[in-house]
């Protein structure tokens, strides 16, 4: 069982979680069921959400897993039907789906003379298209489709929001992934823009903005085989006023605070940096 920073009461809500079959989104789902809501966890693989839902059903709490593809409209709304008939109707949106992919990923910092006729690195210029182009639909349209999906559930509700998952890559681009880094500053504008849309109809819509954790996905880019910081983890850790990298559960208390009505009643179109003061600090 997750050690909440504190509880908030949500008895009596549906909250959907999508990409909840990897470690950080099932991590927010038990929160969340923790509080007392109904969850649902979505990903796109089904045998690695039903797991998580088991161990929170196991813990006491409810939950189920469902197969859903957050990029197929169709499959979003197989999903939606399957929960109404489990739990009722959305009230929480989390939209967790995302990530980055190395067909997007270069391999320097820096252009050097010959990057253009280089084949054996991936240079900016060999990047392949299909592989940018994967990275930003997982992250947009996999957050736009579902919300197309499960904002409906919420129109004439009260105490309903969505929250979105932007990164720090958002405020200022990071060297070597520029897809995930465009697809993010995407994220950031989109909750924006979706708070504006939905003010009068009382849909709350915000974002946090994890700042740098060690993951199985940045593994590679931080630490070298033998578990010594790479030049990157210098860099990044020099421009974290905390000096160290953030656990995961330190991003659950802004996930708390941005879904309750009594914390965050008036707070919609916010973006929650939660990076031990990176985006804050100017290097100086």
């Amino acid at each position: 069982m997750l050690q909440l920073p504190f509880t908030v009461d949500l008895h009596g809500k549906v909250a959907v979680v999508t990409g909840a079959g990897g470690v950080l989104c099932s991590m927010f789902a038990r929160a969340l069921a923790q509080c007392g809501a109904q969850v649902a966890l979505l990903d796109i693989n089904e045998e690695a959400a039903k797991k998580n839902a088991e161990e929170i059903n196991s813990e006491g709490f409810t939950a189920k897993g469902y197969a859903c593809n957050v990029l197929e409209k169709a499959s979003c709304e197989a999903a939606r039907e399957h929960i109404r008939l489990d739990f009722g109707t959305c009230d929480i949106l989390l939209n967790g789906a995302g990530g980055n992919n190395p067909r997007a990923t270069t391999d320097k910092e820096y252009y050097e003379p010959g990057d253009i006729s280089r084949e054996d690195i991936k240079t900016f210029f060999n990047l392949d298209p299909a592989g940018v182009e994967f990275v930003f639909n997982l992250n947009f349209l996999g957050t736009l489709i579902p919300t197309q999906v499960f904002a409906p559930d919420m129109l004439g509700k009260e105490d309903v929001s969505i929250l979105n998952i932007s990164s720090m890559n958002a405020y200022t681009p990071l060297t070597k992934i520029p897809a995930y880094s465009g697809a993010k500053a995407a994220i950031s504008n989109f909750t924006q823009w979706l708070a504006v849309h939905f003010a009068d109809s009382g849909i709350r819509v915000n974002a946090i903005a994890p700042g740098f954790l060690v993951s199985n996905q940045n593994r590679a880019l931080l630490f070298h085989e033998d578990g010594s910081p790479t030049p990157r983890t210098d860099k990044i850790l020099a421009g974290t006023p905390m000096k160290r990298f953030g656990d995961a559960e330190e991003l659950i208390g802004g996930v708390l605070f941005l879904l309750s009505k009594p914390a965050a009643s008036f707070v919609t179109g916010v973006v929650l940096p939660i990076d031990g003061g990176f985006s804050a600090y100017s290097g100086v």
